[in-house]
């Protein structure tokens, strides 16, 4: 295949997944808004003003950037979990497989459908935290580049776990006991600057810690991660799950009866 017949491919996969997440929008776009606005009112503002302030900003602006960042990566995970597995269970997985494209093309379209959603969830939770607390963005253009990789590692973390799934119960392994211990342990709602020091040490093995400050840092200006060392650690996790996608797709593993 030309360049130009790659670009019709990936465009053709993206067009599809942005028609089906935006067709379906109370199911892909309200139950993040909605939970985390509840989040936003029970933790920023009931707990929240019975909590010092936290670098210099309130407890709600300090757990904005962290939920914001869960939302996202959890939204590009079901996105593309969901989507891809529907073809293996409908069989039409097969037909992709056996097209000329190649696996990185397949691998991006889906990946960028998933991206889109993630950052569109990610702007509708952080404009609903504007109606507790104006909460200026210190580099908006690094709080963009934090956001989309961090959407890009959990859309391909997403596809690796549809790949392997052998129903839809499987899709929830992941979230259930990976995702969402990783995210409440991430430094969402506290600095692990808090944390005895043996907690700190093992904190530092977590991925998400460095996605959720990377992110706090672009909007706060400050973070317990060095800015820089969050983006290597970042940088890092989406190349090794990009080639472990690439290698799944090259051997057919979870793809081919």
């Amino acid at each position: 295949m030309n360049s130009q017949q790659l670009f019709v491919a990936y465009m053709t996969i993206v067009r599809k997944e942005v028609i089906r997440f935006l067709r379906i929008w109370p199911q892909t776009f309200l139950p993040s808004v909605v939970t985390t606005v509840l989040y936003f009112l029970i933790f920023g503002t009931f707990i929240g003003s019975q909590i010092k302030s936290i670098g210099d900003v309130t407890y709600m602006a300090f757990i904005v950037p962290g939920l914001v960042m869960m939302a996202i990566l959890n939204g590009s995970f079901q996105n593309i979990a969901f989507s891809f597995f529907q073809l293996k269970f409908m069989k039409t997985v097969e037909e992709i497989l056996v097209s000329p494209m190649p696996a990185w093309t397949v691998v991006c379209g889906y990946v960028t459908g998933s991206l889109l959603r993630g950052l569109v969830i990610g702007m509708l939770v952080f404009g609903s935290a504007y109606i507790f607390e104006v909460i200026p963005v210190a580099h908006p253009f690094l709080a963009l580049l934090i956001a989309s990789m961090t959407a890009i590692v959990f859309s391909l973390v997403g596809l690796v776990n549809a790949i392997y799934a052998k129903g839809f119960d499987g899709i929830n392994i992941i979230p259930t006991f990976v995702i969402v211990p990783l995210t409440y342990l991430g430094g969402v709602f506290y600095s692990i600057s808090l944390l005895p020091p043996l907690w700190q040490t093992i904190s530092y093995f977590n991925p998400v810690l460095y996605m959720v400050n990377a992110f706090r840092f672009s909007i706060l200006g400050f973070s317990d991660i060095p800015f820089f060392t969050s983006l290597a650690v970042l940088s890092l996790c989406a190349a090794i799950v990009f080639a472990w996608v690439l290698y799944l797709f090259k051997t057919g593993r979870g793809l081919k009866a």
